[in-house]
């Protein structure tokens, strides 16, 4: 049987790159954002950073497992579909997978307790569905890099 996203991303010797190759994707995305909404988007990330140094890979690695999860049924969808690519497999299915992925971060924001951190959040939670759509690309090929 082959072996789960679970398995592959999170094993002890894979997740430290895979917590990397996270970190990079989001600054790569937070980046290449412009407009009032990129400006949102920067304006959050940095307003989180500042507050709250190293959050973000706290955040990463605590929702990471998580992550993988959502992902999951997608990744044997796409094994059983004999498609080429991931990041296009999930480009198809964007509003569903964005979804998945926000009901993650959702959740997290409803359980903290860091007021400035929640309000960062419920000001790009409304685009965040779009700005995970333009990421599925990177994440698709991440994830295959390490699960292909």
């Amino acid at each position: 049987m082959a072996a789960t996203l679970q398995e592959i991303l999170l094993a002890p010797e894979t997740q430290p790159k895979v917590m990397a190759d996270c970190y990079t994707l989001i600054e790569q995305e937070v980046s290449d954002n412009s407009g009032i909404r990129g400006t949102a988007l920067k304006l959050a990330y940095k307003t989180v950073s500042a507050v709250a140094p190293g959050h973000i890979r706290y955040l990463m690695e605590a929702m990471l497992p998580q992550m993988v999860d959502q992902l999951e049924p997608f990744w044997v969808e796409f094994r059983a579909s004999g498609s080429s690519e991931f990041g296009d497999y999930l480009v198809k299915r964007g509003d569903e997978v964005a979804e998945a992925l926000l009901s993650v971060t959702d959740a997290r924001a409803a359980a903290s307790g860091r007021p400035t951190v929640v309000r960062a959040y419920r000001t790009v939670r409304g685009g965040a569905g779009k700005h995970i759509g333009a990421s599925l690309p990177r994440v698709g090929d991440m994830v295959a890099k390490y699960a292909a």
